[in-house]
């Protein structure tokens, strides 16, 4: 393509897709980047999306469109979208297009970068993994327990602790594993973005953590590309550098809203729920790039808001098809003040298998899980008639069943400043000595309340006696 060939202009705008004409052929290919040459102290740029016509090509902008008239002169730059990638970033907080948003120095001059839109690793790079990725969460480590190199999502209405939990997730990676993170805030809040920032910056993780922000304020195409820049730093670090990285994302559902409005403004016939037809090609395009590979791993946590909390929405099922541990979070646990609020029952992971997690704790959590079961069942019966109503045995599975529920919850670092209370990240180990304990027995003369807000079952043990003096 001549330079007189690369410049086309404006013929339309509708809010965030552009028509460009380009009078000479051939068009710029799809998913490659133009760059508006307006009057504005910020560069537009737009990414391909579809050819309209021979001369007209449709485009989605990734930043706001405010002030662009028709016959604005466009430069196509033939290639996708690339952000910087590498040691530089870390510790800075990046857009969609990869520019600083930290008010921080400039990054060094020869800062490599890498394209948004790269191949899943072939099949037969793919590294299988089951190594356990211990998070310090009892509930999840018990029953829900992660992989690195795996993908998890956490399922949740709104204010049920989705964010809270990947919060303290960083937490958890930063000082357990010393290892990198990368943070997506796809549609977050500006309030949740700034608090995020400042926490992490008095923490002192933010040096081994890259922010990459598509905020809920700015348009659906940067909502829409911002998961793939997070995703192009971590493969960085996975191929080229050889390091696990843990992948956050907050929230994936905001991703696919963006690339509805984006359809719908394409003018694509909308699917199911209203749903973009191309819902369950976007979500693996992004879900199959994260893997074990090069020797090194991308481990994926994902938030997840299920709309009107209906789990059968098109949305959560296209997301929730490609995981390996979903940690389903309810809004009756919040209610009663059970934090974190994760569901026993409904949470699940295909490396709870005793091949992969061993004899013990594979019989830990089925007999956690068959109690917790059967005083569920009961709850209609005990609504009714009253606890002493039921049989010796039924009674025995509600007083454990109980103390279960209360030693499953336990304080978060990230909440301390609330609550007021330590936040505690207890070992897997400690986690299945307290549940056998508490199964066999050993807890059932004790108050429930001392097995509450703890970490490991010593802990309960001491306040319980505290209580008792």
């Amino acid at each position: 393509m001549s330079a007189a060939e690369m410049w086309g202009r404006v013929v339309s705008v509708h809010g965030a897709v552009v028509e460009v004409a380009f009078p000479a052929a051939p068009l710029p290919p799809v998913q490659t980047l133009l760059a508006v040459a307006w009057d504005q102290p910020e560069t537009l740029l737009l990414e391909v999306q579809g050819h309209a016509d021979a001369h007209t090509v449709r485009a989605v902008a990734l930043q706001a469109t405010a002030g662009l008239a028709r016959g604005v002169r466009v430069r196509a730059t033939g290639a996708p979208l690339s952000v910087p990638v590498g040691e530089a970033v870390l510790g800075r907080l990046l857009d969609v297009t990869g520019q600083l948003r930290d008010r921080g120095p400039d990054l060094p001059a020869g800062t490599p970068r890498r394209p948004i839109h790269n191949a899943p690793p072939p099949l037969a790079a793919w590294a299988v993994r089951d190594t356990l990725f211990e998070t310090g969460i009892k509930v999840i480590d018990l029953l829900a327990p992660l992989a690195q190199g795996g993908k998890a999502a956490m399922f949740g209405g709104a204010g049920v602790g989705k964010t809270v939990l990947v919060m303290e997730l960083i937490h958890a990676m930063v000082e357990s594993y010393q290892g990198l993170s990368v943070f997506a805030g796809v549609g977050e809040r500006s309030r949740e973005g700034h608090e995020l920032l400042t926490e992490m910056r008095g923490s002192g993780v933010l040096a081994r953590t890259v922010l990459v922000y598509g905020q809920m304020n700015e348009p659906p195409g940067a909502r829409w590309r911002v998961p793939l820049t997070a995703l192009a730093i971590a493969e960085h670090f996975r191929d080229a550098r050889h390091r696990n990285v843990l992948l956050l994302m907050d929230n994936v559902f905001r991703f696919v809203q963006a690339g509805a409005e984006i359809s719908s403004l394409l003018g694509r016939l909308p699917s199911r729920v209203g749903y973009q037809p191309t819902l369950m090609t976007e979500v693996a395009a992004l879900q199959e790039r994260i893997a074990a590979a090069s020797g090194s791993a991308i481990t994926a946590i994902q938030a997840v808001y299920v709309p009107a909390d209906d789990f059968t929405d098109p949305a959560v099922t296209a997301i929730s098809s490609h995981m390996d541990s979903m940690v389903l979070l309810s809004r009756e646990l919040a209610a009663q003040a059970f934090y974190p609020a994760i569901d026993p029952l409904g949470s699940t992971s295909v490396l709870l298998d005793p091949l992969v997690v061993g004899a013990a704790h594979y019989r830990v959590a089925e007999r956690v899980r068959q109690t917790l079961a059967r005083f569920k069942e009961l709850q209609d019966i005990i609504a009714l008639l009253g606890v002493e109503e039921l049989g010796r045995a039924d009674r025995q599975v509600v007083t454990r069943a109980r103390r279960l529920q209360r030693f499953l919850t336990q304080p978060f670092a990230v909440t301390e400043a609330f609550t007021g209370i330590p936040g505690r990240s207890v070992k897997l180990a400690d986690t299945l000595a307290g549940c056998e304990a508490i199964l066999a027995g050993e807890t059932d003369e004790w108050a429930e309340a001392s097995l509450y807000m703890v970490g490991t079952l010593e802990e309960a043990r001491a306040k319980e006696q505290g209580a008792a003096a």
